[in-house]
């Protein structure tokens, strides 16, 4: 990123990246298999959407319910996405503290170090599974990879990323940052 970005801005420039691919999901492809394995496209939408809403009770907060990514994936996605964003916008709401796993914190800041990175690296499962353009934009790979560097060996935690997988020497910069992600580009 050439500037700083409020974790209100980037998320909702991140949202609208992934709201893209959600939008370009073929009605026919949302059960095909995505990188995450065993999970499908509409699994993987399912978690963002479902980690999203579950994060902001730690705060007392709630989102407004939405549909189901069963019956109506980018309308589950645009109900928490909105629901999202009016939460950071509000920088009272967005500065709400709680104890996390790396100790005490606001829902913004988990938002802009964890929810973010999600919403880059599961953009590009849903283009992969869809069959659709998967790359992933310069600043945006600057964010991933430093968000995994910051995070360390906590990448490796049950249900974050799995192994790494190794590539090419010759590899480029996405497979290289998607491998160490546990993800074959």
């Amino acid at each position: 990123m050439t500037e700083t970005l409020s974790p209100a801005r980037h998320y909702r420039e991140l949202a609208a990246k992934f709201t893209a691919r959600v939008e370009a999901v073929p009605a026919d492809r949302w059960d095909a298999p995505s990188p995450c394995a065993g999970w499908s496209a509409r699994d993987v939408l399912r978690h963002v959407v479902d980690t999203q809403r579950q994060i902001v009770p730690v705060v007392g907060l709630e989102l407004p319910a939405g549909p189901s990514p069963d019956t109506d994936p980018a309308g589950a996605w645009a109900a928490t996405r909105d629901g999202m964003q009016t939460i950071l916008d509000d920088p009272w709401r967005a500065g709400l503290e709680y104890d996390g796993h790396f100790g005490r914190t606001t829902l913004a800041a988990t938002v802009a170090r964890f929810y973010n990175f999600d919403l880059v690296v599961h953009a590009w499962d849903l283009a992969r599974a869809a069959g659709l353009d998967d790359t992933v934009d310069d600043e945006d790979l600057d964010f991933v990879e430093a968000t995994a560097q910051a995070l360390g060996d906590s990448i490796r935690m049950e249900g974050v990323c799995g192994p790494a997988v190794e590539v090419p020497a010759d590899a480029d910069r996405q497979t290289r940052v998607l491998a160490h992600l546990g993800r074959r580009a």
